[in-house]
């Protein structure tokens, strides 16, 4: 029998993108906003999402990769097409601003890192991939634990303050401190640093 495609592999077409490509990760933006504490973290998360629209015209100018990383919020028959219509239905401005695009990656996880039990470690070799620039919600869990798992694999992290939210805006802030500290990530905010600014900064050039 042939082979079957695993139901959460990247959905978009393969390109030959650079062998030291920069990927833009977009974590849990597909979200109907329907938990406790969504109502606080609804707006940060519209808030993040303009500054993550704006990356991903960059990135697409710049031909690098963009990969949804998304929960499957316990739904474990979910696809990506059911993903973004559960959101839609729920009129999340988040998920409208954000929308993924037909050349997009999507990866649904199950967990909070975006590396564990999904093909994101084989899709970003595959891809050239040694830089991730990490956005979405929420700072303090998903970003966090996504942002330990790519340090651990070496990856460079960018993981601008402005394009990432949690609930409580302290616990947003010590997850960043986390990150800066103990990962490396550089979290200056895109009105701070531009990708192109910050590829060159960790390729050893000069910005």
């Amino acid at each position: 029998m042939p082979n079957k495609r695993p139901p959460d592999a990247p959905t978009a077409p393969q390109h030959d993108y650079d062998r030291d490509a920069t990927a833009l990760l977009i974590v849990d933006m597909i979200n109907p906003f329907d938990f406790k504490g969504a109502d606080r973290l609804a707006p940060k998360a519209a808030n993040a999402a303009r500054v993550i629209a704006s990356l991903r015209g960059r990135m697409e100018e710049a031909g690098m990769p963009v990969v949804y990383v998304n929960d499957n919020f316990g739904e474990w028959h979910s696809e990506k097409s059911r993903l973004v219509e559960r959101a839609l239905d729920r009129c999340c401005d988040v998920t409208r601003i954000v929308k993924p695009r037909p050349d997009d990656y999507f990866i649904i996880k199950p967990q909070f890192s975006g590396f564990y039990a999904t093909n994101l470690p084989v899709l970003l070799p595959k891809l050239g991939v040694s830089r991730l620039i990490l956005t979405g919600i929420a700072t303090d869990i998903c970003i966090l634990f996504t942002a330990a798992d790519a340090h651990m694999r070496d990856y460079a992290l960018w993981v601008p303050e402005d394009a990432v939210a949690a609930e409580e805006d302290e616990r947003g802030r010590w997850a960043l401190a986390i990150m800066r500290e103990s990962m490396s990530a550089e979290t200056r905010p895109t009105s701070a640093l531009d990708p192109a600014a910050w590829i060159n900064c960790v390729s050893g050039h000069k910005p």
